[in-house]
């Protein structure tokens, strides 16, 4: 099979930034596609039961398949019905000083360290030219997935571009763009992959014979690469090499069988369903969505959408993916067997699977819910990659019916598990978060350790603005409190946000309004804090005490008004689903650590090329400390240290006590999570 290479001197008129693609359909797509992507990631679900589509400028109907799978109780949700929200580009967004701004620039000096030439090296072999640099060590050079970094790369640079418009990020996505259109037409099969054998193990999945490693997962990296390039920065050629993959997928898959296809599935295969659905919003090319469809994994959609929690024993990560694709469907078809797998999916996961960071599984694997005291000791706990995921799923949930439960785990996670998962010092990235008492966060080196959560963590610290506010016509929904700017162009707004939060629990709105606008403002009373309030101009606007709701305002708005508002925080336990003397400290939505004595560690020591491995991986039993709070509660139990967001826990049998800081604060050390209650 091959297919007609792009051109990268053909020309369309009109294309601002001289990236061309060569043919009449090619334009069109394009033009569809430059119309969709703003709408990508928020699109609202259709009406009715029907669904309509374009092929080939022909519209088609589709059909329902929901009644094959029955509701489940856990269908109600706080939205409304048919309340949608979408959310602003990324380039809207721009974070003012605070944690997470601080973040976000450590990890742009970390994707410009990167050797783009290292990051090709698969590609350029694969497509038999002579690669320029030697290739990064980790999974790129093993075998598993060769490439996939490139994919994250791409998505995470054009992602930091939309955030902060740092120029060399787009000079890095345009040289490698170039790279692979090379590639693409040295490639043999004219297919761009970091494959040593080429298509070969694609076509083994398609046959149903032995492979090496997971090549849809790998090639799923590479095509939402593409996908996040054009989307946030109009790249046509990005474009036109992710549609390209896709007919070459599409055409190889043709063949297959439907029972062959679906057990192909079993073997991860990354966010395919999803990537898939999303070419189809971009193109309008119905094929892309039955394609979609059909790597919507049976053997995990149908139990979900009957209600059913079938996950005990499961690969976490291969999981979270298809669900997102799921998610996804959903809002481009109606059909309700999708949405009601993913909200089964999330509550199972959330209410009754996640530790109090947000985080879940041992080892990279779903454990059954009741044995969460037997996987406290295990150093391998928390793969940041499932974090990553799971507020994907969660933001794109939100966007379908927003609810502050989704915000509220979304906060959670974002603090607890994508903060704490950065060395601070320089940029490194963790593969697990342990919740092992006495063992510290490892993190991946900067020439070996080219991992899954190398990849996603390169996207976590480039987009951290992107789910602080959400709209909907006249309506915003402020969900985060994070120092930042929003420009709501479309209504001629302009919202600063001031704070230090969450060493203050406040936060300053200011607006800046070119008229007076009519607007409805919804505030996030999150679920810890007990009591919020309002102040409008410095006089006091509302007072609620009803926490994990929102607070609606609806008024005429001018230029220069200030809310201010108050969310005072607490110290609170977070005990473990179907464990609830083993809990966690928690300070409004931070997990707090105890810093705890160790081994002594040499500057670097925490740094390792492998994934997991910090002298050995502990799995042994191990004694989970006792907290006996007697009459005084935790307010006796837990005082103000030195400090910001510093405290002081003491209390019977705890010696001398222990300093407690919140989690994402915890680096080059060792920590204590959990805490057996008396």
């Amino acid at each position: 099979m091959k297919f007609q290479k792009i051109s990268r001197t053909a020309a369309i008129p009109g294309d601002a930034w001289g990236r061309r693609l060569p043919a009449d359909r090619d334009r069109r797509r394009l033009l569809q596609a430059m119309a969709a992507a703003p709408l990508l990631l928020g699109m609202p679900a259709l009406e009715g039961k029907d669904f309509r589509y374009r092929e080939n400028g022909r519209v088609t109907q589709g059909r329902d398949m929901s009644r094959q799978f029955p509701a489940s109780p856990l269908a109600g949700e706080e939205g409304a019905e048919g309340e949608t929200a979408q959310p602003f580009p990324m380039s809207a967004v721009r974070l003012l000083d605070g944690p997470f701004n601080t973040s976000q620039r450590l990890n742009a000096r970390y994707l410009e360290s990167l050797n783009c030439d290292r990051l090709l090296h698969n590609y350029r072999k694969s497509a038999g030219l002579v690669p320029k640099a030697p290739v990064y060590g980790g999974w790129d050079a093993e075998g598993l997935c060769p490439g996939h970094t490139l994919g994250h790369f791409l998505s995470a640079c054009s992602m930091m571009w939309a955030s902060t418009g740092r120029e060399e990020l787009r000079a890095r996505i345009d040289y490698i763009i170039g790279e692979l259109l090379a590639c693409q037409e040295a490639a043999p099969s004219g297919l761009v992959c970091g494959f040593p054998d080429g298509d070969a193990q694609l076509r083994n999945c398609l046959a149903g014979r032995p492979v090496v490693g997971v090549p849809w997962y790998t090639l799923h990296k590479l095509m939402a690469g593409l996908r996040d390039t054009f989307v946030h920065l109009r790249n046509a050629q990005a474009l036109a090499l992710l549609v390209r993959i896709a007919d070459w997928v599409d055409e190889a898959a043709r063949p297959v069988d439907e029972p062959r296809f679906q057990k192909m599935l079993d073997l991860e295969h990354g966010g395919m369903s999803e990537v898939l659905a999303d070419l189809h919003t971009l193109t309008g090319e119905a094929r892309y969505l039955r394609l979609a469809e059909r790597f919507s994994h049976r053997t995990l959609l149908a139990p979900l959408a009957e209600g059913r929690d079938t996950l005990d024993g499961m690969h976490a990560n291969t999981q979270i993916p298809k669900v997102i694709g799921f998610a996804r469907l959903h809002t481009l078809t109606g059909q309700a067997h999708y949405r009601q797998a993913a909200l089964t999916f999330w509550r199972t996961v959330v209410e009754q699977r996640s530790f109090a960071t947000g985080g879940h599984g041992d080892n990279e694997h779903f454990f059954p819910p009741t044995e969460f005291e037997k996987h406290l000791a295990s150093a391998s706990t928390m793969e940041t990659c499932c974090t990553y995921n799971m507020l994907r799923l969660t933001r794109a949930l939100f966007a379908a019916r927003p609810s502050a439960a989704y915000a509220d785990f979304y906060e959670r996670a974002l603090f607890n598990g994508i903060l704490a998962s950065q060395d601070p010092d320089s940029g490194a990235l963790t593969y697990f978060q342990a919740t092992r008492r006495t063992y510290p966060k490892l993190y991946g080196t900067h020439e070996r350790s080219f991992f899954c959560c190398t990849g996603t963590g390169m996207e976590n610290h480039a987009k951290h603005g992107d789910s602080i506010y959400f709209h909907h016509r006249d309506v915003l929904y402020v969900n985060l409190y994070m120092a930042s700017d929003l420009q709501w162009a479309d209504q001629g707004v302009r919202l600063r946000q001031t704070t230090s939060f969450p060493e203050r629990g406040g936060s300053r709105l200011t607006l800046r309004l070119e008229r007076p606008t009519k607007l409805v403002l919804k505030l996030r009373h999150p679920g810890w804090c007990r009591q919020m309030s309002v102040r409008l101009n410095g006089r006091k606007l509302i007072d609620s005490d009803q926490a994990g709701r929102y607070v609606e305002l609806a008024r005429t708005w001018r230029d220069g008004d200030v809310l201010d508002v108050d969310l005072p925080m607490h110290v609170h336990l977070a005990p473990l689903p179907n464990a609830p003397k083993l809990a966690a400290l928690m300070y409004g939505p931070l997990v707090l650590a105890a810093r705890v004595a160790g081994p002594a560690m040499a500057p670097g020591a925490d740094l390792v090329a492998h994934n997991v491995s910090y002298n050995k991986t502990f799995t042994e039993p191990l004694e989970i400390l006792p907290l006996r709070l007697g009459g005084a509660g935790l307010d006796g139990a837990v005082r103000p240290g030195t400090g910001a967001l510093a405290f002081r826990l003491s209390g019977p049998d705890l010696g001398d006590g222990y300093e407690l800081l919140p989690f994402h604060k915890i680096a080059h050390g060792y920590y204590n999570l959990y805490w057996r209650v008396g």
